[in-house]
């Protein structure tokens, strides 16, 4: 995940992709995450996807998120309006518009965001917007399964719009159960907030871990669908916009503005 998108590709497996003419079907797409890996295409305008399996895999622990003291700043002056899913089509867009590196293309094909549409309005894609004079300046999108939430993308119009939306996202995922938090590759950017990479192979570690059934009584929902493609309820852990959810409602009922209370929870251990 990172600004305007992906980082460049390095050391991938690919695998042969499905039939270039329609969507990715919603139950391939996500046992393809399950499995640990993810498509990507060449330009906006490629008809193909290929299936990428990093070797090395960037990974943003929850409670290792870096606040900076200037996005503590930001976040308690309530620089932007922030809410989630309010316009997953817009971030999309906004996330597959020529990058001004490599050549200005993007790797979210009109396939690809055709398909995490899709993948939306099954439940299992979710974005967090920045607004700003009721404009969208910033956000970010990504795929949620189980307690995994791997995070795809994410742009900014305006300074520290994608940081907002990523310390926003890094804390209703916390509230919602969420054990694991997926880059894919690491950036700059990404490193400055906390993101680590790991081998790949302990990433499908972890990946596995967070697929594990809850136990009778543990989790907020009972237990995961720890097996097929998971396009019915929403994960049992809780879903980002749940986890979102209780984020404005302990920010609502707290004696302090919402985005402090934000920046509090981050400062907070899990």
């Amino acid at each position: 995940m990172a600004d305007n998108g992906r980082a460049k590709v390095h050391e991938t497996a690919i695998v042969p992709a499905p039939s270039p003419l329609e969507p990715i079907d919603p139950g391939l797409l996500l046992r393809a995450y399950r499995s640990g890996i993810f498509p990507m295409a060449d330009s906006r305008d490629d008809a193909e996807v290929f299936w990428v399996e990093p070797r090395q895999r960037a990974i943003l622990p929850l409670d290792g998120f870096h606040l900076s003291t200037s996005l503590a700043r930001t976040l308690r002056r309530g620089r932007f309006a922030v809410t989630c899913n309010a316009d997953f089509a817009g971030v999309m867009r906004a996330c597959a518009a020529p990058r001004q590196t490599e050549g200005g293309e993007t790797w979210i094909s009109h396939r690809i965001e055709e398909s995490y549409r899709q993948l939306h309005a099954l439940g299992h894609a979710h974005s967090i917007e920045c607004w700003q004079d009721g404009a969208l300046a910033g956000g970010l999108y990504g795929v949620q399964f189980d307690r995994v939430f791997c995070g795809e993308s994410m742009f900014s119009r305006v300074r520290d719009a994608s940081k907002v939306a990523l310390a926003c996202l890094v804390a209703a995922l916390r509230l919602c159960g969420t054990q694991l938090l997926d880059c894919q590759f690491i950036t700059a950017h990404l490193a400055s907030l906390g993101a680590v990479e790991i081998p790949q192979r302990a990433y499908l570690e972890r990946l596995r871990r967070a697929q594990r059934p809850y136990s009778a009584g543990a989790g907020a929902a009972g237990a995961a669908d720890g097996d097929g493609d998971g396009l019915g309820a929403a994960a049992a852990a809780g879903t980002l916009p749940e986890g979102f959810a209780a984020l404005l409602a302990g920010a609502a009922s707290s004696s302090s503005s919402p985005g402090n209370f934000i920046a509090q929870s981050l400062t907070q251990t899990s």
